[in-house]
């Protein structure tokens, strides 16, 4: 298991939990309450570096610009992108990225690793990848439309998305929305990439983050914009998870990945999974 400086720097914070931050506040409050977050540099979802559960998987996914290709850089979309590690990460493989946050001092954040990473070459280039893909940090709602068309993205449709603390940063009323935005902002072939965290914690445990186990997941996915059937803390009932619309989006992946953040292990285990998903017509 791998520890990064960053997370070790949390962990020596005062304890003090981000559900105490939050506390009953309303969702339309969120927005500023992530900010203050940044603000008072209290970021202990931030975990210093990308997602080595992604680097492992990129490879095997197609790549953004090989070698000799002619086709356009294939784009990629990270909400929640915090400081942007995975943004930049993405670049390294070609793609065209994009970070969005609602956090404009995330964004400022995000732009100065961007360039220190330069700088320090800490991202090469992968694999066949000829050159480093573009990228651009957004702040924005990812409910709104701004960011897509500021994005400059071909139909506001992208070829990659990556969801890690994001999706369980929303409360669970947000869920049919938040699947329902990806299934939109996902182009016909394009994948989403889901680093599901915190897979083991209770619906009955406040949040942020909230509790997203495996079927959560399938279920919010499988029907987007759908209410699905929960218990009364929003715990996606299992034995109510109904199979895939034909207009949903269908798991094609699912499996623990051999290595993760930190946070991700739980007495020396991999405990998060990793998931990919396409739009069901196309699998």
């Amino acid at each position: 298991m791998v520890e990064n400086s960053q997370e070790q720097k949390q962990e020596q914070q005062p304890e003090r939990s981000l559900s105490e931050h939050f506390g009953s506040s309303e969702p339309s409050q969120h927005p500023s309450r992530w900010n203050a977050c940044w603000e008072e540099e209290y970021t202990p979802w931030d975990r210093g570096g990308p997602s080595m559960a992604l680097a492992d998987l990129l490879p095997f996914l197609p790549p953004a610009n090989t070698l000799g290709s002619q086709k356009k850089p294939l784009t990629a979309l990270v909400p929640g992108c915090g400081r942007g590690h995975d943004v930049l990460l993405l670049s390294s493989f070609g793609f065209d990225t994009v970070g969005l946050d609602v956090s404009e001092r995330a964004m400022a954040e995000a732009r100065k690793n961007a360039e220190s990473i330069e700088l320090d070459e800490v991202y090469p280039l992968k694999g066949e990848v000829q050159s480093r893909g573009t990228y651009k940090f957004l702040v924005g709602d990812f409910f709104g439309q701004d960011w897509v068309t500021e994005s400059g993205v071909d139909g506001g449709k992208f070829d990659l998305i990556f969801d890690y603390t994001f999706g369980c940063a929303l409360p669970p009323s947000a869920r049919p929305a938040w699947a329902q935005r990806y299934k939109d902002l996902l182009a016909p072939n394009a994948r989403l990439v889901c680093l599901e965290f915190p897979s083991t914690k209770s619906p009955e445990e406040p949040g942020p983050p909230w509790a997203m186990n495996p079927h959560t997941y399938v279920a919010h996915l499988g029907h987007p914009g759908e209410e699905v059937v929960t218990d009364e803390h929003g715990g996606v009932l299992k034995d109510k998870v109904e199979p895939p619309r034909e207009d949903g989006l269908m798991r094609l992946l699912h499996t623990k990945p051999p290595r993760t953040h930190a946070a991700g292990y739980k007495d020396g285990q991999v405990v998060d999974c990793i998931s990919i998903w396409c739009h069901t017509a196309a699998a």
